[in-house]
C-alpha cells in the first residue's frame, strides 16, 4: 500500500519560486520536501497554539469569570502601555 498521495497545488509566484530556490540551494532535494517541511511546521504552530490556548487562556478566562476583580480595566491597560513605550523612547 502507498504510503504517500500525490496532489496538485497552485501556489503563487512569490512562493512558488521560494520553493524552487530552496530546491535550487541544495538545502532540500524536492519541492515535495519543502511542502512538507511547510506542512510540519504549520502543524508545531497549530500544536503550541492549541496548548497555549488550552493551559494559559482558558484557565485566566475561567479565573476571570471566577472573580471579575481581578480584572484590569481598558484604561489601566492603555496607560501602562503608554507608559512603557515614554519610558523606552526616553532610554533609547
Amino acid at each position: 500500500m502507498r504510503t504517500t498521495k500525490q496532489l496538485s497545488i497552485t501556489l503563487p509566484h512569490e512562493m512558488a519560486e521560494m520553493v524552487r530556490t530552496k530546491v535550487e540551494s541544495g538545502e532540500y532535494a524536492s519541492e515535495s520536501e519543502v511542502i512538507r517541511d511547510g506542512l510540519r511546521a504549520l502543524q508545531l504552530h497549530e500544536r503550541a497554539l492549541e496548548t497555549w490556548l488550552r493551559e494559559r487562556v482558558a484557565p485566566t478566562y475561567d479565573a476571570m469569570k471566577a472573580d471579575p476583580s481581578r480584572a484590569v480595566s481598558s484604561e489601566k491597560v492603555r496607560a501602562s502601555l503608554a507608559a512603557a513605550h515614554d519610558s523606552s523612547l526616553r532610554a533609547g
